[in-house]
């Protein structure tokens, strides 16, 4: 079988019995980084030393049948750099393969970043959704976020300290500056913390330099109450700033709870009337 094995984020002692039980009998590993699987194995002062096999990014697709077809045969330990596989790290399409192939796939369950920022934040957490890493350029990051800005669930995104500030800006333009966020940093580590405020509020935090691994949470949109008026305005002011029509009449029906398609149609409507 395939058992996904969580591993610390920060804190070693986090490391269950479990599997510091599974890795002292592992026979075969597969790693995203061999070098930091060799590091754990030695901090939890674990004397097996199992076959190590190397599964990224770059090379998850080539190598996903032949892990699969190996695991039918023998159980294979599968470890991210810290948390869950597959979780925003390699893993899934192993997996997918392993499911097409009929190999059983277990879990050993343990630290996550997403869960434990989202616990700590001060947000809701009955409904919830993971969004990962931002986009790396602006526009498409900005995007991304006015995609986002109806979601009413709680959001979890990855961020890079380097990207930290823009990201938040970026949050503020989307989003509006109502919005509360919690920005995790350093999560079970030392210098572990917690910021919480509004964008605007953080990016001025940021902006003086973040170091660490992090996590942000934003509240999910709340819906409001809007006239069919000013529930047009919304629509043309977003189209105005280049947001597909469709999209933005999809947007403010997910704010207000308007219909879509009354909203577009009125939309339509208008612009021929100032034609």
């Amino acid at each position: 079988m395939i058992i996904l094995a969580a591993t610390p984020i920060g804190n070693l002692g986090d490391a269950s019995r479990r599997l510091v039980e599974v890795l002292e009998n592992a026979e075969v590993v597969v790693a995203e980084d061999t070098r930091t699987t060799q590091r754990l194995l030695r901090a939890l002062q674990i004397e097996n030393r199992p076959r190590l096999i190397a599964l990224h990014d770059h090379n998850e697709k080539q190598k996903a049948a032949e892990l699969a077809a190996l695991a039918a045969e023998t159980d294979i330990v599968v470890m991210s750099d810290a948390g869950m596989p597959t979780v925003s790290d390699p893993g899934y399409g192993l997996v997918a393969e392993a499911v097409a192939q009929g190999v059983t796939v277990t879990a050993i369950p343990g630290p996550s970043a997403v869960l434990m920022a989202l616990a700590i934040s001060g947000l809701p957490t009955d409904r919830f959704t993971f969004e990962g890493f931002l986009p790396r350029k602006p526009g498409e990051r900005r995007s991304t976020l006015r995609a986002l800005a109806a979601e009413p669930r709680t959001m979890v995104f990855f961020e890079s300290p380097a990207r930290l500030a823009s990201a938040l800006a970026d949050m503020g333009a989307a989003f509006g500056d109502e919005r509360r966020i919690a920005v995790c940093r350093e999560l079970t580590k030392l210098y572990e913390e917690v910021r919480r405020g509004t964008a605007s509020e953080l990016v001025a935090w940021a902006e003086e330099g973040v170091k660490g691994e992090i996590v942000v949470v934003v509240e999910g949109a709340a819906r409001r109450d809007a006239s069919p008026e000013d529930a047009l305005a919304q629509v043309q002011k977003l189209v105005a700033d280049g947001i597909r029509l469709k999209d933005a009449a999809s947007e403010v029906a997910a704010l207000t709870g308007l219909s879509s398609r009354d909203l577009y149609q009125a939309a339509l409507a208008a612009r021929s009337g100032g034609a």
